[in-house]
């Protein structure tokens, strides 16, 4: 076995395997929430081991349900290297993150008391493969322009460009899907703690405003209140 093949029988056996440290107050298994939290937040982390060590792409990836199959599909520059490990047999992580933040302490009920850091993840585990129907990958494009262009006063259509130009555009890229094998979640948002310091949590997190604190306020709230 040579030094690659090594390296990854040791993470497949103490990284992959055991998944990230999930105490149970905050682990996630409704499959139907981690469905709608990594379609909300689909801009995602694609991890893989390579033959020079581990490598990461930051992508948009959509999800397709079909029956009891999950697939993730997205696409990245040919230029990538990453897109030639994507062999249907290597196994992949996808990293899905939502909102984070920093806890004072001063907002709990409860004293003594530290800082914490508040979040939101999903891992994805499975394993990546090209696309290589034409049409498939154009269709894909299609989904991912409607996704975001949706909410816009006058969503952009790629019908729109030069033909020329978006053959060009289109031989840039590949397409891939990962099957989904198995999905972690880990929602800390303080379950391990009183309703009264979760309350305040989301107060301060509310009082100190931005994206990600009002983000994390509302879902913190949600979970509060089922």
């Amino acid at each position: 076995m040579n030094a690659p093949e090594k390296l990854l029988t040791f993470l497949r056996r103490h990284v992959i395997d055991q998944g990230m440290h999930i105490p149970s107050a905050f682990r996630v298994v409704d499959r139907g929430v981690l469905e709608r939290f990594m379609g909300e937040h689909g801009f995602a982390a694609i991890v893989s081991q390579t033959d020079n060590g581990l490598l990461a792409t930051h992508v948009p990836l959509l999800l397709e349900q079909e029956g009891d199959d999950c697939r993730l599909l997205g696409h990245m520059a040919r230029a990538n290297p990453h897109w030639r490990y994507f062999d249907d047999r290597q196994e992949a992580m996808v990293i899905f993150q939502g909102p984070h933040g920093y806890v004072s302490p001063s907002w709990y009920a409860t004293a003594p008391a530290v800082p914490t850091w508040n979040y939101a993840v999903a891992h994805v585990y499975g394993r990546p493969r090209v696309i290589e129907d034409r049409s498939r990958l154009r269709a894909l494009l299609e989904q991912l322009v409607a996704r975001y262009e949706s909410s816009m006063p006058a969503p952009w259509s790629a019908a729109r460009l030069p033909p020329e130009y978006l053959e060009h555009m289109t031989d840039a890229i590949v397409a891939f899907s990962i099957s989904v094998d198995r999905i972690e979640g880990k929602f800390k948002l303080g379950q391990n703690r009183s309703r009264e310091d979760r309350e305040g949590v989301i107060a301060g997190l509310t009082n100190e405003g931005g994206n990600d604190g009002l983000a994390l306020a509302t879902l913190a709230r949600q979970l509060l209140r089922t």
